[in-house]
């Protein structure tokens, strides 16, 4: 697994792989959970927060139908576009289950489109992400089920912003229940490293993620 890039913060926990300037999913932890939480073996997936291949190609490769959203156009076997825009024209109930791994804030800058809510301040960023959250719900089959993998961030004062209660809440929100909690350990690379300099200022580094799971 490589390093991540001295561009990114010191702190960064997102997706454990990283080549280049983003980070890649990795591909074992979808492969564990469409094993673990699609209903049967040719499930409709829905992933609001597409960014890259890795979920999409492994979900074709075990035989599932995978629907991704991604705004960049560079991604052009995605639906490409505004997620907040596109599930609106969805018809409803239609994916067996909803597989993402969205931006944690502007941790990582995606692009520089305007609609791209990675630019946005967190506020901002929080509303509309609640808005795609409740909308890909929608579409959910009953009794089915929503995981996102997402991860702790800091702002610029060293304060974390509390993304996982907020992505909890959020999909609690539009009527989803709560039904796994998953911890995923990063590897530790250069976290041993980072520790001297991050416990200067009494803080700690993290080398885990949280892959949430609801129940419609």
């Amino acid at each position: 697994q490589a390093e991540r890039s001295s561009k990114k913060p010191a702190e960064s926990t997102q997706r454990i792989l990283d080549v280049g300037e983003h980070s890649i999913f990795d591909p074992v932890v979808c492969e564990l959970a469409y094993t673990w939480f699609c209903p049967h073996e040719k499930s409709k997936i829905l992933d609001p927060f597409a960014g890259g291949s890795v979920r999409g190609i492994v979900a074709n490769t075990m035989g599932h139908k995978y629907t991704g959203i991604e705004l960049r156009e560079e991604q052009p076997k995605w639906l490409q576009g505004d997620s907040n825009q596109i599930l609106d024209k969805f018809g409803e109930e239609q994916c067996d289950f909803i597989f993402s791994c969205p931006p944690y804030g502007n941790l990582e800058i995606y692009s520089n489109l305007k609609e791209d809510i990675s630019n946005m301040e967190y506020p901002q960023f929080l509303e509309i992400y609640e808005s795609i959250i409740a909308k890909s719900c929608k579409l959910l089959k009953q009794e089915q089920l929503a995981c996102f993998v997402v991860g702790e961030f800091r702002d610029k004062q060293g304060h974390y912003y509390g993304f996982v209660p907020d992505t909890i809440r959020a999909f609690t929100k539009c009527g989803m229940k709560y039904y796994n909690e998953i911890i995923l350990l990063n590897a530790i690379g250069s976290a041993s490293v980072r520790a001297n300099t991050a416990m200067k200022n009494r803080k700690i580094v993290k080398i885990h993620q949280n892959i949430l799971v609801f129940k419609k």
